[in-house]
């Protein structure tokens, strides 16, 4: 038994990485088994067809990003210096990445939503879920902040749709021109959105 849940791990793997470097409309099965080092009636055994493969890879990317944001906003620190941590994080994650292979790789649900929107009606509906996931856990930011009188906008579900917004564009940004500085400036927006103040 080890050694399947070895094969399926192993196919996730490769199947991130391959859609991460080329995206996802382009992979066949036999080239993701092929990297994976595993048959291909390995991955049948798995995954029914590529886009549960897809969900899958979707799935335990989030459970570790989730993982992520909860240590940058599920802090004791002031709200708008998790909100602050959150952007910093993803700074240095999409460096750590360039300085690994090369490439700014943006982010994985960025990257698929914009591939799948239109032709994969359940990675798109789980992918719309994880951004109003997001949306909630910056919106409980959010509205402390705004409750302690530090930021100025009115609506605490809006202003957190449009701080995920900006992460997002900024991130694809920093893909396109291979740059993680398009993310510095992250927190300045953000600020400005909020109408807050300080640091």
């Amino acid at each position: 038994m080890g050694r399947t849940s070895d094969a399926r791990q192993k196919i996730l793997g490769a199947a991130r990485s391959l859609i991460e470097g080329r995206g996802y409309s382009a992979l066949g099965v036999a080239e993701i088994c092929k990297a994976a080092g595993v048959p291909k009636g390995s991955f049948y055994y798995f995954f029914e067809s590529k886009e549960a493969l897809a969900l899958a890879v979707v799935d335990e990317h989030w459970v570790a990003q989730r993982r992520d944001w909860d240590s940058a906003l599920g802090t004791d620190a002031d709200p708008l210096r998790r909100l602050r941590a959150l952007f910093e994080q993803t700074e240095a994650g999409q460096r750590a990445v360039q300085e690994g292979c090369g490439t700014v790789a943006g982010c994985l649900f960025g990257n698929l939503a914009l591939e799948l929107s239109n032709h994969a009606e359940p990675v798109r509906a789980r992918l719309q879920e994880i951004f109003e996931a997001q949306v909630d856990m910056v919106e409980a930011v959010v509205a402390e902040a705004r409750d302690r009188g530090e930021v100025t906008v009115a609506d605490a579900r809006q202003g957190a749709r449009a701080l995920v917004a900006q992460l997002e564009g900024q991130v694809m940004f920093a893909k396109l021109y291979n740059s993680p500085e398009r993310l510095s400036t992250l927190w300045d927006n953000c600020r400005a959105l909020l109408g807050a103040d300080g640091s």
